[in-house]
């Protein structure tokens, strides 16, 4: 096999098990699939796919040397990530007691478009990401670049998130999860709320 190929096979498996870990992308996309719709959740999974694309081009040009060159840019970026975080975390406590209701189908248009952004903005909006993509493709990429490269990887990073988080947003749009949701509909979006803005505070605070 080329030597290529198995870095791109290598940093995909890399970036699948940190898809995998529970964070702010887990918690947007479960949520939007259990509160919204299945079609919403696969807006969000898809939001986070086009998203990768742009971390990970962003990641090749260079970013972590960058970000070593100019330290202040690092701390504009993790502060607008934690900010935006922190948002997040505001408004699921603001709504966490507000009853749910049925989508109808005329908006489900709407809810896709809306998940897609949310997520896409999720995505980008936050600078650790870059980072861990950076540094993955800086320990697992030859030294040279091929051309090729910068097509191959932000297709590899899109479908191992979009298809990750489609899954998730497949299994937690089911009855089961979804009915368990909506009867505990405060206290989970209490502890996601909690977790973003944990999150948010540990991002601006590192």
């Amino acid at each position: 096999m080329d030597a290529n190929m198995i870095a791109v096979a290598t940093i995909g498996g890399a970036l699948a098990l940190g898809a995998m870990s529970p964070g702010p992308s887990f918690i947007m996309v479960a949520r939007t699939a259990v509160a919204s719709s299945r079609r919403a959740g696969m807006g969000a999974a898809l939001g986070m796919g086009v998203g990768s694309i742009v971390i990970s081009l962003v990641a090749l040009m260079g970013l972590h040397t960058l970000l070593l060159a100019v330290p202040w840019l690092w701390l504009l970026l993790k502060t607008g990530g934690g900010i935006y975080l922190l948002w997040m975390a505001f408004k699921m406590f603001r709504h966490a007691r507000e009853p749910l209701h049925v989508v109808k189908e005329g908006a489900m248009v709407k809810s896709f478009r809306r998940a897609f952004l949310t997520a896409f903005v999720t995505q980008i909006s936050n600078p650790k990401t870059a980072v861990v993509f950076a540094g993955i493709f800086a320990a697992l990429l030859p030294s040279h670049i091929t051309p090729a490269m910068y097509v191959a990887l932000p297709v590899v990073s899109m479908l191992v998130d979009g298809l990750w988080y489609a899954f998730v947003a497949w299994a937690l749009s089911s009855s089961g999860p979804r009915n368990t949701y909506l009867r505990y509909k405060a206290t989970f979006d209490r502890i996601g709320g909690s977790v973003m803005a944990a999150l948010g505070i540990k991002l601006i605070m590192k």
